[in-house]
């Protein structure tokens, strides 16, 4: 299975908008888009997810549900990325099998050991600093906290930094060793920055990245 390094989390104040928007991340060479819907009816969630599912596969661009596991299996999206809040990775696991990603958000040391314990394939450590993409945002982890939380937990597991990033952050993220980057605001305001991006972390939409996941599934 191949985990892209660059992460489309996407926006939009409708599901229309954000259904544009993905369209648009998919036309400038994103490799992995993450459909994040609040506050909607699991039914209107749904038909998005179809859509954004049409969309991704005309580009063979990885979809990423965020929250909604049973509807990531239901539209043979690539996986799901579960918040602290949402369902326990172990359960989406049994229900979506290895062929999945199942992602995790994190904040602390103490969350990235209990997602490496739930089996996940990837972890969104996060915020890299304020953003207000995010209600009750957390606490901010910036790059010592990435650079001390890494060195902590010396896993295999890729880390995905997230949370208010800008490509001027990227150099200095990837010194402390984090897999790869999630981005919003940055690509929404400017999509030809996803190009940008992947140069940034030398994994350009030509060039596949491979990553093997845990062989203990």
């Amino acid at each position: 299975m191949q985990l892209p390094k660059l992460h489309y989390i996407s926006q939009g104040q409708t599901p229309k908008e954000h259904l544009e928007n993905i369209q648009n991340a998919c036309t400038h060479g994103a490799e992995l888009v993450q459909l994040r819907l609040k506050n909607l009816s699991p039914k209107k969630v749904l038909k998005a997810a179809e859509e954004a599912r049409e969309i991704t596969s005309h580009f063979q661009t990885r979809l990423i549900i965020n929250d909604y596991y049973k509807i990531a299996k239901e539209v043979k999206a690539d996986g799901v990325h579960l918040g602290k809040d949402d369902t326990c990775p172990t359960i989406a696991k049994k229900l979506l099998g290895e062929f999945y990603f199942v992602g995790g958000t994190a904040n602390t040391l103490q969350d990235c050991e209990d997602l490496i314990a739930k089996n996940v394939d990837y972890i969104g450590l996060g915020p890299f600093r304020f953003t207000k993409t995010k209600e009750n945002l957390s606490a901010i982890v910036g790059q010592k906290g990435y650079l001390t939380i890494l060195e902590e937990l010396k896993t295999d597991i890729p880390i995905i930094a997230i949370g208010g990033i800008t490509l001027n952050d990227v150099p200095e993220i990837l010194k402390t060793g984090v897999y790869g980057i999630a981005a919003s605001g940055e690509i929404t305001q400017d999509f030809n920055n996803i190009g940008h991006f992947h140069k940034l972390l030398q994994a350009p939409s030509t060039q596949e990245e491979f990553w093997i996941p845990n062989q203990d599934k």
